[in-house]
């Protein structure tokens, strides 16, 4: 039976890394699968899929104009598809979501995807919100802190390495741009009085 998988975690902890591994387990076994990613997240250049490990693979794109129902379905029309792999799903509408929930539950194909679950504010994206709400099955990709404690937050830094506390809710980088922390830490990076540095 399909389901919505939603595997999460903060930055760096290597969701497309897993991403990329799951999608070469099908194609190994012969099985054809459907790659996306947010079109405006171009690090990795148009239409790619990237892991800083550096393995990579093609994908089409979403963007949130994009009803995803519409274009598994066409996909599925092609030929036949075990699976559909969406990464950066904090990036998605909370629309896109139930169209994603629907291609499940209508056309019979597992959706799995792949994002943050909180921003730099320690806030939910949209997107993330919804598929916590929906998705069939959750799965933690886990990276740690500098202490060695799991990280489940992210803090966004200026060029001098300063944690910024305000700005838009997206803004794309990688390791020059944001840091994975414990709670405790990300507390004390947000300037909050009571958190403490060991």
């Amino acid at each position: 039976m399909a389901k919505l998988y939603f595997n999460y975690s903060t930055m760096n902890a290597g969701k497309s890394t897993v991403l990329l591994q799951a999608a070469h387990n099908y194609a190994e076994r012969g099985m054809a699968t459907y790659l996306l990613t947010a079109q405006f997240d171009n690090r990795a250049g148009e239409g790619r899929i990237a892991s800083r490990i550096g393995i990579g693979e093609a994908a089409d794109t979403f963007s949130l104009n994009d009803d995803l129902f519409r274009k598994i379905k066409a996909r599925l029309a092609t030929g036949p598809c075990a699976c559909v792999f969406i990464d950066e799903a904090q990036f998605l509408s909370s629309d896109q979501v139930w169209q994603l929930a629907r291609a499940v539950d209508d056309l019979g194909v597992p959706v799995m995807a792949y994002g943050l679950r909180v921003d730099f504010r320690g806030e939910l994206f949209p997107g993330s919100a919804t598929l916590l709400a929906l998705a069939d099955e959750m799965r933690e990709v886990r990276t740690i802190c500098h202490c060695g404690k799991k990280a489940t937050m992210v803090v966004r830094q200026d060029a001098e390495g300063r944690a910024l506390t305000g700005g838009n809710q997206v803004q794309i980088g990688g390791n020059e741009t944001y840091v994975s922390l414990c709670r405790r830490h990300w507390r004390a990076a947000m300037e909050d009085g009571d958190a403490t540095l060991v």
